[in-house]
């Protein structure tokens, strides 16, 4: 669920600029949009950019793709037509109207998010500045929602079937810090799950405009459905923007779990900084972060759970794979799960490694949860949508937690043998598969040194199963060939441990073998 302030700019291609925005609405990156298209990703890339200006046939698959509505297509054929030297095109703006927000910048910019009744309210509010020339009349921002992020095709049908309406969003807007006076706002586009508004600084008792040097506070507050509202809320840094602070509230007897991530034009996701806070009081539970002077063009996404929400799909008839995806795991055909983890620059990078181990902690909570793991369990940070090469792995036995960083097998033994796996990116089924019954990995701890530890039997196939992931590999790959993954339904082995023979008993931890 995502509530952006937006800006726009007439010197950008219109193709372009709704091409990129139509990707951004629908959470979609390049390479499972290209996906989705059928192109490849540098091609994708090339179209955003500018590079290319793409074909006919590029702009009918995009318009299919992110259910535009047939934007794309109007606006590819547009860009033709605007060409032509006897085209005419339309009469600038007033100045006074002041449409960009390159001169506003955002002194605090507070959201609430509260979730009661099957309804989610949000209210945004801003003070501004203008630190421009001109006076500001009017304010843009963004309303998309998303029910199901990692499934966008599930999500445009049903958005297709039951668009998102103005009358159940219910907007309304103030000015003042008092909400002094209610303001009158006109739509810039309205889609079956994206909206876009002016909010003009006028009201009943006339025109108000921000002049330059003054601040002003904006208010707005509008309502959706469950049915129609995905458990994640986005917040864009689109504007300089001096504090930053979401919070959410939700009834206890829901029992939430909350986590977040954060990305930039620098990083891939992380999570944030500083934890979320949570406070209960009565039968409400509420959780706030707030972070200063937040980089341009970064996204904070606060992502949640119920384990009793009698709104959706009781956890006891979910298939194991929702309930993962519930559970905040990245799931099979995201993209993420096939590309090579970025490896973390230690001992620079320690306190995002700590971030990451918290974080992947937090998962495998929830996680646990959901279901009993006789094996053992882990994790590995694209699983949970961060791109670091972080491992956790948790011993059958209960013992202390593994956390490997930056990881790779060194050396296997030559004795193999064959046991039933589970991921939780696909966990409706298991596949057996054959793994070596010791392996040596070399890793790095915080401060950077580095280590050879060697993992023997079924500590060293969970190792093994999440080391692979940070490489793009998936256990199902190790299939021999003719074999399929067994249906969870069919597997006998769910909360029991791994069968070696006594004589051949692993070691309940790692064995450090070398250090340098």
């Amino acid at each position: 669920m995502n509530d952006e302030a937006a800006e726009t700019s007439a010197d950008q291609d219109e193709f372009v600029a709704e091409f990129r925005r139509w990707r951004e609405v629908r959470g979609l990156s390049r390479t499972a949009l290209g996906k989705l298209m059928g192109y490849h990703r540098s091609y994708v890339s090339k179209v955003e950019s500018g590079d290319e200006p793409g074909s006919a046939d590029f702009a009918y698959a995009a318009d299919s793709a992110l259910n535009s509505g047939g934007t794309l297509r109007r606006a590819w054929r547009g860009r033709y037509t605007d060409a032509s030297p006897v085209a005419k095109r339309p009469e600038p703006e007033p100045q006074l109207a002041t449409e960009a927000h390159g001169e506003l910048v955002v002194d605090h910019d507070q959201a609430d998010l509260v979730y009661d009744h099957g309804v989610y309210r949000a209210t945004m509010r801003r003070r501004l500045v203008n630190q421009g020339s001109q006076p500001v009349t009017r304010y843009l921002i963004r309303i998309s929602v998303d029910r199901y992020p990692d499934d966008p095709q599930r999500s445009n049908q049903l958005y297709r079937d039951d668009p998102l309406t103005w009358d159940e969003l219910g907007l309304r807007a103030w000015y003042g810090p008092d909400r002094d006076e209610e303001l009158r706002w006109t739509v810039q586009h309205d889609r079956d799950a994206f909206k876009e508004v002016w909010l003009l600084l006028s009201g009943e008792a006339g025109h108000f405009p921000l002049y330059p040097g003054r601040t002003a506070w904006i208010e707005y507050s509008y309502t959706v459905p469950v049915a129609k509202w995905g458990n994640w809320f986005r917040r864009a840094v689109r504007l300089p923007t001096r504090t930053l602070s979401v919070s959410l509230d939700f009834p206890t007897a829901l029992e939430p779990t909350v986590w977040g991530l954060h990305t930039s034009l620098a990083a891939e996701s992380l999570p944030f900084p500083t934890a979320i806070a949570d406070h209960h009081s009565g039968d409400r539970t509420r959780y706030s972060w707030s972070t200063d002077n937040p980089p341009l063009h970064s996204r904070y996404k606060l992502e949640w759970h119920f384990r009793h929400d009698p709104h959706t799909t009781p956890v006891a008839d979910a298939r194991p794979g929702e309930v993962m995806s519930a559970l905040g795991i990245v799931q099979d055909g995201d993209p993420a799960l096939r590309r090579e983890a970025t490896h973390l620059n230690l001992p620079e990078e320690a306190d995002d490694a700590q971030r990451v181990v918290a974080e992947m902690h937090a998962a495998a909570d929830r996680v646990a949860t959901a279901h009993t793991f006789g094996k053992g369990m882990g994790l590995a940070a694209p699983q949970i949508g961060i791109d670091r090469a972080a491992a956790l792995v948790r011993p059958p036995d209960g013992g202390e937690a593994i956390v490997l960083f930056n990881p790779r097998v060194i050396e296997t033994s030559a004795d193999t043998d064959e046991q039933y796996e589970g991921c939780l990116s696909f966990f409706d089924v298991r596949c057996r598969i054959p793994r070596p019954l010791a392996i040596h990995v070399e890793h790095q701890d915080l401060d950077g040194t580095r280590r050879i530890t060697r993992f023997d039997r079924g500590l060293g196939r969970l190792v093994a199963h999440e080391v692979d992931h940070l490489y793009g590999i998936l256990c199902r790959d190790h299939l021999p060939d003719g074999r399929e993954p067994t249906p969870v339904e069919q597997y006998r082995g769910t909360g029991s441990g791994w069968h070696y023979p006594a004589s051949t008993r692993e070691q309940p931890h790692g064995s450090a073998i070398d250090e340098s």
